[in-house]
C-alpha cells in the first residue's frame, strides 16, 4: 500500500508562522510535522510515498528529497495553485494508482498506528475514514459513526447533535473512489457526502493522539505538551 501525505495547503490560520515556512515544516520535538509522518509510515511498512506541494512547496521538495534519507521511494506531486484535497489526491492517482492507498493531512500530529490500515480491504469505489472525538474548537463534529459505516450527522428534536466524530485527516480509499471526478480545485466533502450515500464509506473511531495544528496557539500548546 502507497501513502500520500497532502502538504499544499497555505496555512493561512496559522500567520505569521508561514509566512517563509509551510505549515509541515514547523518542528514539533525537533522535527518537522512531516518528517514525523514520514518516519511512523516508514516504520508501519509504507515504503512509497506521494507528497503534493504548492504553498511555498520547493521548500518541501528541497527537505524531502527522493526520499532516500528515509529509505523509503518518495514522488513531489507539485500542483503550482492549491487544488483542495479531492483534487491533489486526483492529480496524483498516476502515482497511487492501482490498489487503496492511505492519505493523511500534514498538518496534524497523532500516534495513531498507521500499520492496521494496510490490513483494510475495500471494495472498489470504496472509503475508510480515522474519525476522532471532537476537539474543543470543532465541537459539532463531521459526521456519525454506526455499525462501522460513516453517516451524516442527525440532530435530535432539540436540535442538539448526538454522537458526532471529527474527521482526522487520515483516510484510505480505492482509487475509483475519485472515478467521474475531472482534474482541477475541488474539495474533498462533496465526494464524501458521495460515498455517504452510496454506503460506500466505513469508518473507525480513534482515541488516541491527534492534534490538528491549526493555530498558533494549538501549535505552541502542542509544542509544550511534547516538550
Amino acid at each position: 500500500m502507497k501513502a500520500m501525505i497532502l502538504a499544499a495547503g497555505e496555512g493561512r490560520r496559522m500567520r505569521p508562522l508561514t509566512e517563509h515556512t509551510p505549515k509541515p515544516l514547523l518542528k514539533i520535538a525537533g522535527k518537522p510535522l512531516l518528517e514525523h509522518h514520514i518516519l511512523r509510515l516508514k516504520s508501519a511498512g509504507f515504503n512509497e510515498v506521494v507528497i503534493n506541494t504548492a504553498y511555498l512547496g520547493q521548500q518541501i521538495a528541497d527537505f524531502c528529497g527522493d526520499g532516500s534519507q528515509w529509505g523509503i521511494r518518495l514522488w513531489i506531486s507539485s500542483e503550482g495553485a492549491p487544488l483542495e484535497t479531492a483534487g491533489g489526491i486526483i492529480e496524483a492517482l498516476n502515482w497511487l494508482s492501482p490498489d487503496p492507498f492511505l492519505v493523511v493531512n500534514g498538518d496534524v500530529f497523532t500516534d495513531f498506528p498507521f500499520g492496521n490500515l494496510r490490513q483494510l480491504r475495500l471494495a472498489s469505489g470504496h472509503g475508510h475514514l480515522v474519525l476522532v472525538s471532537n476537539p474543543e474548537h470543532h465541537p459539532r463534529g463531521d459526521f456519525q459513526l454506526t455499525g462501522g459505516k460513516v453517516c451524516q450527522i442527525s440532530e435530535s428534536a432539540s436540535g442538539g447533535v448526538n454522537d458526532s466524530l471529527t474527521f482526522s485527516g487520515i483516510a484510505v480509499y480505492d482509487p475509483h473512489f475519485f472515478s467521474g471526478y475531472a482534474r482541477g480545485k475541488r474539495p474533498l466533502k462533496p465526494l464524501l457526502d458521495d460515498a455517504i450515500e452510496g454506503e460506500r464509506l466505513s469508518g473507525e473511531h480513534f482515541t488516541g493522539l491527534w492534534n490538528d495544528v491549526g493555530t498558533p496557539a494549538r501549535f505552541t500548546a502542542l509544542q509544550q505538551s511534547v516538550a
